[in-house]
């Protein structure tokens, strides 16, 4: 019996991993989140599969649902919306299934963060320009940001900046975000990712929250932010240079 942690992704069914569709297509049961991973992501699942929305159940029976599959050595498939690496609440199932000699398995899956930046065709780094991307969030209900890792500490790095679950906070993000980006920087709000309902807004720090309704971002919202996702001219990479040369392409110097 195994249990295979899966990223779903951000919303489409076709934006799962091969590897995870195929674990779905053959598993005996399979836990999801009803309100974060969309249904269509069970046509990949095989007929009979026992499929159980965990969105209501806490984990004690979450755990319950693994020891009555352990019990009739069922493999068991979790999917995480996104990737299980980032806010995901795996490493406590991982815990506990350490607990039961439960074996486990942890499948890769497309972020919210990379399918914004699809959405708004951008690239977060970018030569000269920013070369780090930082993920973070607020604080929640659920668990809170150590205080170190607070925008306004992170924003002094004036990187790029994939804020999750962004929409109910954006007048507090904005203000901290004001005190180290000019207020040119560009930003997009992306909403729902991939799913059919997906929206997006592209402007500046300092225009955004006169240009919106922030109450129609509440919601499932990724801000980001940062001088990378500009249109304008910006310094090409080396890498493709037709003076550069690497182990792959010898570039012959002239005589």
């Amino acid at each position: 019996m195994k249990v295979y942690f899966i990223g779903a992704g951000p919303g489409a069914a076709d934006l799962i991993t091969l590897r995870g569709a195929n674990i779905l297509g053959r598993v005996d049961m399979v836990l999801y989140a009803g309100s974060l991973v969309a249904t269509d992501m069970l046509q990949h699942c095989k007929p009979g599969t026992e499929l159980i929305d965990t969105a209501k159940l806490d984990l004690d029976q979450q755990e319950a649902c693994y020891r009555r599959a352990q019990q009739a050595g069922h493999d068991v498939a979790r999917l995480h919306s996104g990737d299980p690496a980032i806010y995901g609440a795996t490493a406590e199932q991982m815990r506990r299934l350490e607990a039961l000699g439960i074996e486990y398995e942890i499948v890769p899956g497309v972020s919210s963060f990379t399918s914004a930046a699809a959405e708004i065709k951008a690239e977060l780094t970018k030569p000269e320009v920013s070369q780090t991307v930082i993920l973070t969030r607020v604080s929640g209900r659920a668990s809170a940001v150590p205080e170190l890792e607070s925008i306004d500490k992170l924003a002094g790095h004036q990187a790029t900046m994939c804020i999750f679950l962004s929409g109910p906070h954006l007048k507090k993000i904005v203000a901290d975000l004001k005190k180290h980006y000019p207020d040119d920087t560009p930003v997009a709000l992306v909403y729902r990712a991939t799913w059919p309902e997906q929206r997006s807004y592209q402007g500046t720090l300092g225009t955004m929250l006169d240009e919106i309704k922030s109450s129609d971002w509440n919601l499932t919202t990724m801000l980001l932010v940062g001088e990378a996702l500009g249109r304008g001219e910006q310094t090409e990479s080396s890498l493709y240079s037709k003076d550069f040369s690497h182990i792959f392409r010898v570039v012959k110097k002239k005589a």
